[in-house]
């Protein structure tokens, strides 16, 4: 051992880690015999070390009393705290819905006008894989996958646009739409096993509509497979208009949400069917309840055939039918009366809504860490989680898809599903397995009610509306009957896995995906669309080829090496920045380093003269706790170590 008022020493570098063993005979010795005033110092690591499989579902304990060794008291308060735990997690719920409808009004107001002029090029439209990038930026505009089909069937009802046109369109609105569960994951990056779990479980819905894509997008330009099978529907069923799709839960969220903000969704439908007038009108709604008169009154224009026309004088009249629209009721919305322009409002919306929708997305996980313990949280697990006897087991997952499209039709949308469930995944509660057919469900439980909505449509527009609903439709059943019935196939489940690994690793990844899949790629390919289809085939096919080729000998140098060439068992030949995140990931740590070294120089700069001295001496105190006792020698001379402390402190 060492005699304590030797051990300490004001050394040059604190947060070096101390690996000597000096003046120690056994080295192990030295861990027994250090002083409790020793401090354990942090580790430089980017990555946890995991003895366990980390997407193993971590064990939801009870470390409290038992009900049964309770007193009254205990009984009364463990009721009570429950309930109002309950109570809490249902009102962030709602707020957490809420916020995400009030999102996607933010994001219309910011970029809806937009949303409508892309889609008035009806000549890039009917390039699929341009129609399939215009449904992706569009949705991600608007929020909303029913806003956006809703604009493609105002456009094939108006004759704009051609049902065949609009399949790609929809396969579009089908990915942009799981960006919303995406953005909630990334809440969820202060826990590294959590945010692995729940980024995977977000994820799984993009690869699922990214790799049906890939697959039926190519069948339905060469066939046209999927309107070919809704046009038979349509004309071998006498199908009549019928109601809207019910309000379930707009019920419990419109008080809220017309509260906030109220917006006229047709005026985007307009720019884009090319209404002139349309362009000057605010999303913002500003009379919720009006009323259209005709007015009739003569006029000396041309009488046609079939009007009433007079002489009068020298003149011969007719009478105009015009339809004038009377305001009658305000909106009771906070903007009724807010004279800013749609812009100002979507960006104040829009920092309201994400920080409504981060704080009660983590409270809510708080809250469901803090209730899911005990025997209760076991059932829980057991029932998302456990599968039918055998041979019974493959019916589970079928049965997760209809509790999903059930939920789904609930809610009327398939981002508050998918977000809802998304949390739970991280946590543990809902393994990524059963998080899969939840989310395919989602796909049909949101093409039901476009189905219902267009069932409501105009006897006119009746038939062309259903055929788009029932693309949407066709199009989500096909992609389960390739990614889901054989276990072999469920290939969404292994790459999202894959990138769940790496945004746990690299967390900064997680944003750069975001960006790329759903910003970068779909803005180039629509540059490359527009700019010809000789030139998106000239770019496109060298870079698929070259990907391709890439996973091939990625498979085989994990399988069958000897097969391949000596050059290529390895990526070693080629500069690190291109195999290997390690180099990026410095350049990304380094950059936010100065970021925030150069943010507190700026703090410390409007600090004043007090609180800089008084932070000096915080500072000197706290390196005396950073000294380190295995770097002292018991000869070393006074002096030497003033100069040391003198050092350290500059």
């Amino acid at each position: 051992g060492f005699p304590a008022p030797a051990l300490y020493k004001q050394h040059a570098g604190p947060l070096q880690v101390a690996t000597s063993t000096h003046n120690s005979p056994n080295p192990t010795d030295d861990a027994h015999t250090a002083p409790k005033d020793s401090v354990i110092l942090p580790a430089y690591s980017t990555e946890d070390k995991y003895e366990d499989d980390p997407w193993n579902l971590p064990e939801l304990q009870d470390n409290g009393l038992k009900w049964s060794e309770l007193d009254t008291k205990g009984k009364v308060l463990r009721v009570l705290t429950a309930s109002v735990k309950f109570i809490l997690l249902v009102g962030f719920l709602y707020m957490f819905v809420c916020s995400l409808d009030v999102l996607s009004s933010a994001f219309q107001l910011v970029g809806g006008k937009a949303a409508g002029d892309i889609f008035q090029d009806n000549a890039v439209l009917s390039n699929p894989v341009a129609g399939l990038v215009i449904g992706v930026l569009v949705t991600l505009l608007v929020q909303s996958s029913s806003t956006s089909s809703s604009i493609v069937v105002s456009m094939v009802s108006s004759g704009l646009l051609e049902v065949q046109s609009a399949v790609p369109v929809i396969m579009g609105a089908n990915i942009g739409t799981s960006v919303t569960n995406t953005i909630v994951a990334m809440m969820q990056a202060g826990d590294r096993n959590e945010f692995r779990r729940a980024f995977a479980g977000a994820t799984v819905h993009d690869f699922f509509n990214w790799l049906s894509v890939l697959i039926l997008l190519p069948l339905e330009a060469a066939t046209g497979v999927l309107y070919k099978l809704t046009k038979i529907i349509i004309d071998s069923f006498n199908i009549q208009g019928g109601n809207n799709a019910p309000d379930l839960l707009n019920v419990i969220t419109d008080p809220l949400t017309d509260a906030i903000i109220e917006l006229d969704k047709n005026v985007i439908s307009d720019i884009a069917t090319g209404d002139p007038a349309a362009r000057n009108k605010s999303l913002i709604k500003i009379w919720c309840k009006t009323e259209k008169i005709t007015v009739r009154f003569p006029s000396d224009a041309n009488c046609t055939t079939g009007a009433l026309c007079w002489v009068e004088g020298n003149k011969t009249l007719t009478q105009i039918n015009v339809t004038e629209t009377i305001n009658l009721e305000r909106c009771n919305h906070i903007f009724v009366f807010a004279n800013l322009p749609d812009l100002a409002v979507g960006l104040i919306l829009l920092a309201l809504s994400l920080l409504i929708l981060c704080t009660c997305l983590i409270l809510i996980v708080k809250l469901l860490n803090s209730m899911l313990k005990g025997q209760v949280a076991v059932v829980i697990k057991k029932v998302l989680n456990t599968d039918f006897p055998f041979p019974f087991g493959w019916v589970t997952g079928y049965i997760a898809i209809m509790v999903g499209a059930g939920m789904t039709f609930i809610v009327q949308s398939s981002s508050v599903f998918t977000s809802a469930i998304t949390p739970l995944v991280g946590i543990g509660v809902i393994s990524l397995e059963r998080a899969y057919p939840l989310t395919l469900g989602s796909n049909i439980g949101t093409t039901t009610t476009a189905i219902l909505a267009a069932m409501a449509a105009p006897g006119e527009t009746l038939a062309n509306s259903l055929q788009v609903a029932l693309c949407h439709f066709f199009f989500n059943i096909a992609g389960i009957l390739l990614w889901y019935p054989i276990p072999f196939t469920r290939i969404p489940i292994r790459l999202a896995r894959a990138l769940g690994n790496r945004t746990a690793k690299y967390r900064w990844f997680a944003a750069l995906y975001l960006l790329l899949c759903f910003l970068l790629m779909p803005l180039t390919i629509l540059g490359l669309s527009l700019a010809g289809w000789q030139v998106l085939v000239g770019v496109a096919v060298p870079i698929v080829v070259l990907a391709i080729f890439i996973i091939v000998v990625n498979l085989m140098q994990a399988r069958c090496p000897q097969y391949l060439p000596s050059g290529l068992r390895d990526w070693d030949f080629l500069p690190r920045p291109l195999h290997s995140m390690a180099p990026w990931d410095r350049v990304v740590t380094s950059g936010m380093a100065f970021c925030g070294a150069r943010c507190c120089c700026c703090c410390k700069c409007c600090q004043s003269t007090d609180d800089e001295e008084k932070g000096l001496q915080e500072r000197k105190k706290s390196l005396e706790i950073y000294d380190n006792p295995v770097l002292t020698r018991d000869d070393e001379p006074q002096e030497t170590s003033k100069e040391t402390m003198k050092a350290t402190q500059l």
